[in-house]
C-alpha cells in the first residue's frame, strides 16, 4: 500500500510534464493537443484522488529523492492541507483547459500550443509545492511556478503584456530573494531542519526577537500571497488571457502563496509559537488593513478584470489572516477558504472572459442589461458572486463563518469587525453587476449581437458555479473537511 502511495505520489508530479511532451509533439494538431491536455488532466485528478484514499485508509507516505546535506532533502509527503490543495489545483486544471478550448479559439489567440504546454509545466510544479516534505523542496517548486508562468502572463506579446510581465517578475523574484530565501536560511540556522512538522520546528531556545524577523521576512517574502506593498504583481498580471488569469487566481499562483504561507505558520512556527510573538499583532492589523484597502480599491476599478484583481488581493488577505491567527477555526477556515474562493473567483473569472468573448466588453459599466443576452452566464456570475461575498446557498458562507470564530477564539473583535465591513464592501462591488444585468431598463449591449460563450466554455462556466453551490450543501466533499487542524494547534512541540 505504501508502495503504491509513493507510486501515485510521484506520478502526480511527472503527470503534468509527459503533457508538456505530447502537447509540443502534436502542435500541429489542435485536437489531439487539447485532447492531451484534457486526459492527462482527468489522470491527474484519478491519481490524486486515489492517493487520497490511500492516505484516508492508513497509509503514510514520504519518499526522498534527492539528498543534498545531511537533512537538506528533495522530498515529496502527503499531508491533509496540501491533498486538498492538491485535489483542487488537478480538477480545476481539466475544467480550466475545458474553457480554454472555447476562449483560445472564440477569440484567435496565438501561440495556443505553448499555452497548453507552459500550463501542464505550472500545474507540474503545483503538485510538487502540494506535496512537499519540507521547506526547501517547497521553495524550488514555489520559483518553478513563477518562472512556468511567466510566458503565460506575456502571452499576448504586446508592450503591456511585456511591461506586465515584468513587474510579474520584479515583484515575485524580488520578494523571494530579498525576504523568503533569508528566512529559509534562518530557519535552518536555528532550527537545523526544514522539515514540516506538527506544533512547529523552533525550540525554546531560539530568541523571540529572531522568531520576529523571520516571521516578518515569510509574511513579506511570499510575494504571491499578495500582501500589501508587495501586490502590485497581481492587478499588473491581468493583461494575460482570461484563462492565465483563472489559473493566476484560483488553480496556481495566489494558492501557492497562501498555501506556502499556511504550511509556514503551521508547521515551522506553531501555534503556540505565533501567538507568543510581540509582533503578531501588528502583522494581523497590516493585513486587515491590506483587505479594507483592496476591497475599496476594487470599488473604484470600472475595468471588470481589475476589480476582480484587487478582490482577489482582499480574499487573499482572509487567508493570511487566518495562519497567522493560527487557532482552530482560523486554520480550518483559511483551508476552506482556499478551496471556496477557487471555485468562486475562477466561475467569475471564466465569465469575464465569456463576455469578452460574445460582447468585446471588459468594463462594469457596459454590463446593464447583458443577463437578457447571456443569461446563463450571468447566472453564474451572481452566483459566483454570492460565494465570495460569504452568501448562502454557496460554499463561501463556510470558510468565512470559520474564520469569523477564528476571530472570537483569539479574542480580536477588531478583525471580526474588519471580515464583516470587508464583507459589506464585497457586496458593493460585486453584486450590483450580476443584478444589474437582469435589471430593466436600456442595455448597454443593446446595439451588439451577443450569444452566449462557445459550449466548452459555457460548459465550465456551469460547472463551478454549480460546485459553489454543492459546496454549501455538502462542504463534507471536500477532503478531511472538520479536521483540518486535528493534531496540528495543540500539537506537542
Amino acid at each position: 500500500m505504501v508502495i503504491l502511495a509513493e507510486t501515485l505520489m510521484l506520478a502526480a508530479v511527472l503527470l503534468p510534464l509527459l503533457a508538456v511532451v505530447g502537447i509540443l509533439l502534436f502542435r500541429r494538431y489542435p485536437n489531439i493537443r487539447e485532447a492531451v491536455s484534457l486526459v492527462t488532466a482527468a489522470v491527474l485528478f484519478s491519481v490524486v484522488l486515489l492517493l487520497y484514499l490511500q492516505v484516508i485508509g492508513g497509509a503514510a507516505v514520504r519518499a526522498d529523492y534527492l539528498t543534498i546535506l545531511p537533512g537538506l532533502s528533495l522530498s515529496l509527503e502527503v499531508r491533509p492541507l496540501g491533498l486538498l490543495f492538491a485535489l483542487i489545483a488537478s480538477l480545476l486544471w481539466f475544467v480550466t483547459i475545458l474553457y480554454a478550448i472555447g476562449y483560445m479559439r472564440a477569440h484567435e489567440e496565438e501561440n495556443q500550443t505553448r499555452f497548453y504546454a507552459f500550463f501542464a509545466f505550472a500545474l507540474a510544479a503545483v503538485m510538487g509545492l502540494a506535496l512537499s516534505e519540507n521547506l526547501f523542496t517547497l521553495f524550488i517548486f514555489y520559483e518553478l511556478i513563477t518562472l512556468g508562468t511567466y510566458p503565460l502572463v506575456t502571452h499576448a506579446g504586446s508592450e503591456k503584456a511585456l511591461k506586465g510581465g515584468r513587474s510579474y517578475l520584479r515583484f515575485l523574484l524580488g520578494t523571494s530573494i530579498v525576504f523568503f530565501l533569508p528566512a529559509m536560511i534562518g530557519t535552518w540556522f536555528y532550527a537545523g531542519t526544514l522539515s514540516f512538522t506538527p506544533g512547529g520546528v523552533f525550540g525554546e531556545e531560539v530568541p523571540p526577537l529572531a522568531l520576529s524577523i523571520l516571521l516578518l521576512l515569510f509574511v513579506f517574502g511570499v510575494g504571491k500571497a499578495a500582501v500589501m506593498p508587495f501586490h502590485r504583481w497581481l492587478p499588473a498580471a491581468m493583461v494575460a488571457p482570461t484563462p492565465v488569469s483563472a489559473l493566476l487566481h484560483a488553480v496556481a499562483v495566489v494558492k501557492a502563496g497562501v498555501f506556502t504561507l499556511l504550511m509556514v505558520c503551521i508547521y515551522l512556527f506553531g501555534a503556540n509559537t505565533l501567538s507568543s510573538l510581540a509582533t503578531i499583532d501588528y502583522l494581523l492589523y497590516l493585513i486587515a488593513f491590506g483587505i479594507l484597502m483592496a476591497s475599496i480599491i476594487a470599488m473604484q476599478q470600472d475595468n471588470l478584470k481589475a476589480r476582480l484583481a484587487y478582490s482577489t488581493v482582499s480574499q487573499l488577505g482572509y487567508i493570511s489572516l487566518g495562519a497567522l491567527l493560527a487557532s482552530s477555526s482560523s486554520i480550518a477556515g483559511s483551508a476552506l477558504h482556499i478551496a471556496m474562493h477557487a471555485f468562486g473567483k475562477i466561475t467569475l473569472f471564466f465569465c469575464a472572459g465569456a463576455i469578452l468573448v460574445a460582447s468585446h466588453k471588459t468594463c462594469v459599466s457596459e454590463l446593464r442589461g447583458l443577463g437578457r443576452q447571456m443569461p446563463v452566464t450571468m447566472a453564474a456570475f451572481f452566483v459566483g458572486s454570492l460565494s465570495i461575498i460569504g452568501l448562502p446557498p454557496t460554499g463561501g458562507m463556510w470558510s468565512k463563518w470559520y474564520l469569523l470564530l477564528g476571530t472570537l477564539e483569539r479574542d480580536q473583535l477588531v478583525l471580526m469587525v474588519v471580515l464583516l465591513i470587508s464583507s459589506l464592501l464585497n457586496i458593493a462591488y460585486l453584486l450590483p453587476i450580476g443584478v444589474k444585468a437582469f435589471f430593466p431598463g436600456e442595455p448597454a449591449v443593446a446595439s451588439v449581437e451577443v450569444k452566449e460563450a462557445p459550449l466548452p466554455s459555457l460548459i465550465a462556466i456551469v460547472f463551478t458555479s454549480v460546485v459553489c453551490v454543492v459546496l454549501f450543501l455538502w462542504p463534507q466533499l471536500l477532503p478531511f473537511f472538520g479536521d483540518f487542524t486535528q493534531g496540528i494547534v495543540d500539537a506537542p512541540r
